[in-house]
């Protein structure tokens, strides 16, 4: 058997009050796309971190074809022949394909036009469709990423790691990515390939290898591999796939939006007469590639962006016009960012929680705050959802992700909602989080309210929703019935495309 390309032994990092790798040792081959899985806070991020030279492992070596390397830098990496395609493309929008790959080249001698064969040579080697003339901003999520892959092979790496690749793909993308890592993997690369996506795992890996808590707790060949073995490595506990919405019992209108219009922060119309209705009971899906108005829409319906044109009416009467009387009313809002909008990182657990009611009794009496009642609160939600987290006093920044979305939905879903804004609620969270959430929102659904889905991952959306409508510049096509698409057609609809008769 060859020998590997790139081998850690005993990786360990340490930060305050954690170890985010314990004695982690991997390999993987030329010509082998390895998926390196887990849970959130299992110690991927770091891994990755590590190699690609933005922080210095404790103890432990990593071994690039057989050499002891030590890799202090980005730079470093990339001397090395180690690249990384990043889950969000770092690229300047208004400056050409080739512009952004001649930056950092270090060279006056590399100017944008001299480097346009290159990427043209690059870019036929390996089947990937980019234009070094087109304009970044002017490209869709896929294309960038292409462009990310260009930019690693242009540098010449032998090993790519790629961040969440597929997370904001259509799934025609997604293949058209998945052919781009098979032509990788033929000539000879190495990929380390990491998701939470289990199907695309099973797709496109030769191998998985699984961090839980931070060390390596099984790695599995693709052939003997499944969702459900994946899944029991990674959190530790037999997780359910099975989340099919059932036929709902809808009743009264509880969300009517007519001939919406608003406009994007740059000034033009995002959102161009949009129309629909959602019931009680109901979850509407909302699809679309990003930057085609979902955030804008949801903005408006959550307060935070004034509404041009139409108008939009909970159960009969105008909404509020802000945040906390939409609240009031019986809005809740799991924003798209749980960091900066959907928490205070600096405050504790406790204060999170308490964020929308801390003014009022038990948490208050008059101007002052009720410590004993927070503790109790807080503890009371903290059993309730399972947050990890080392008490309620911790900071919320220290938490992962995962963590950090069931603070909100812990807050956000107390009680009794009317309608519930749900923003790509389960992004770049495990199989375990990724359930828990999933239940969370289907039995407010079932209770009552109704809930609006807003997500990219088109498996959840077909998975939970009654009706899935599709934004593409800002018009509103459908919604139409889940049982009427596939991944397919919904991807076609996204890209601009209309269903055949």
């Amino acid at each position: 058997m060859a020998e590997p390309l790139l081998r850690l032994q005993n990786i360990t990092k340490r930060f305050p009050g954690v170890v985010a790798n314990d004695g982690v040792s991997l390999e993987v081959y030329p010509g082998e796309v390895l998926a390196l899985l887990g849970e959130n806070g299992a110690g991927k991020s770091t891994l990755v971190s590590i190699l690609y030279g933005l922080y210095r492992p404790d103890a432990g070596q990593i071994l690039l074809e057989g050499r002891p390397v030590h890799i202090g830098s980005p730079l470093e990496a990339l001397r090395l022949g180690i690249g990384l395609v990043p889950q969000h493309p770092m690229l300047v929008g208004r400056h050409t394909v080739a512009e952004n790959l001649a930056l950092g080249i270090g060279s006056p001698l590399w100017p944008a036009r001299r480097i346009v064969p290159l990427i043209e040579r690059i870019a036929q080697g390996y089947g990937l469709e980019v234009n070094p003339m087109a304009r970044i901003a002017d490209l869709s999520p896929g294309e960038k990423q292409r462009v990310e892959i260009v930019r690693a092979l242009l540098r010449g790496a032998k090993v790519l790691i790629l961040d969440e690749p597929t997370s904001v793909l259509t799934p025609q993308e997604a293949q058209a990515l998945f052919r781009v890592m098979r032509e990788l993997r033929q000539a000879g690369k190495s990929l380390i390939f990491i998701s939470h996506k289990l199907e695309e795992v099973l797709a496109i890996a030769d191998r998985a290898t699984v961090l839980r808590r931070g060390r390596v707790v099984g790695s599995l060949a693709a052939s003997e591999a499944s969702r459900e073995k994946l899944a029991l490595l990674m959190v530790g506990r037999n997780v359910s796939f099975e989340r099919k919405r059932k036929p709902a019992e809808l009743g009264e209108v509880v969300l009517q939006v007519e001939g919406l219009e608003a406009r994007s922060n740059r000034g033009p119309l995002a959102l161009r007469g949009v129309s629909f209705a959602l019931r009680a009971g109901e979850v509407l899906g909302l699809a679309g590639v990003a930057g085609n108005g979902q955030s804008e829409l949801v903005e408006v319906l959550a307060g935070l962006r004034r509404l041009e044109g139409g108008r939009v009416l909970l159960a009969g009467q105008p909404l509020g016009p802000n945040p906390a009387q939409l609240f009031a009313q019986g809005v809740a809002h799991i924003p798209e960012d749980r960091i900066q909008m959907g928490t205070v990182p600096s405050l504790s657990v406790a204060e999170n929680l308490a964020l929308r009611t801390f003014h009022r009794p038990p948490l208050a009496r008059g101007w002052l705050t009720q410590p004993a009642a927070y503790r109790a609160l807080a503890q009371e939600r903290i059993r309730a959802l399972d947050i990890a987290t080392p008490g309620p006093a911790t900071p919320t920044r220290l938490l992962s992700g995962g963590n950090i979305q069931k603070v909100i939905l812990a807050r956000e879903l107390a009680g009794s909602p009317r309608l519930v804004l749900a923003v790509h609620p389960t992004y770049g969270l495990d199989v375990g989080a990724t359930e828990l959430v999933h239940q969370v929102l289907l039995q407010k659904a079932q209770q009552g309210a109704a809930v609006l889905l807003v997500s990219e991952d088109l498996e959840e959306l077909l998975a939970l929703c009654d009706r899935i409508g599709v934004l593409y510049q800002g018009s509103l096509k459908g919604p139409f019935a889940v049982e009427e698409l596939s991944r397919e057609q919904l991807g076609l609809l996204m890209t601009g495309g209309n269903l055949a008769a």
